[in-house]
């Protein structure tokens, strides 16, 4: 059981810190967008389409931060049971689910192998929302 309980903490904490690091990689990247769109458009379409990316990206980034921190935050609350934190990691679980079903269902798979730290970053979300969904709902 002891072992069990260790396991869950180990896996809520690491999902968290992953959470972490997929949001100051968006924020990091940021930068980079405004240069992609520059370089892949005309000008009056970049200054069209740059504003709404850079918010888009550094919006996801702000958020997964915090929501990483709440998740590495309330796992040792959870694996005991309190809960509120079972709230917070079982929200968290649910919404780091639907990323990856919301881009597919936006998207589709034309833009997924085209870019390789895109399939980096969504594979990075599946793990973390798939070992979430387990440990966050499992008994």
């Amino acid at each position: 059981m002891l072992k069990r309980s260790l396991t869950r903490l180990r896996l809520l904490r690491g999902a968290g810190i992953l959470l972490v690091a997929l949001g100051v990689v968006h924020l990091v990247a940021t930068p980079h967008i405004a240069t992609l769109v520059r370089d892949s458009a005309s000008p009056a379409s970049a200054r069209w389409l740059t504003p709404p990316m850079l918010l888009n990206h550094i919006l996801v980034g702000v958020l997964l931060i915090p929501l990483g921190y709440l998740t590495t935050y309330a796992a040792p609350y959870a694996v005991s049971g309190a809960s509120w934190a079972q709230v917070v990691v079982r929200t968290t679980a649910l919404s780091v689910a639907t990323l990856p079903v919301a881009l597919f269902a936006l998207m589709g798979t034309r833009y997924y192998f085209d870019a390789p730290l895109f399939v980096v970053g969504v594979a990075v979300t599946v793990i973390v929302a798939v070992t979430l969904l387990i440990v966050a709902f499992g008994r």
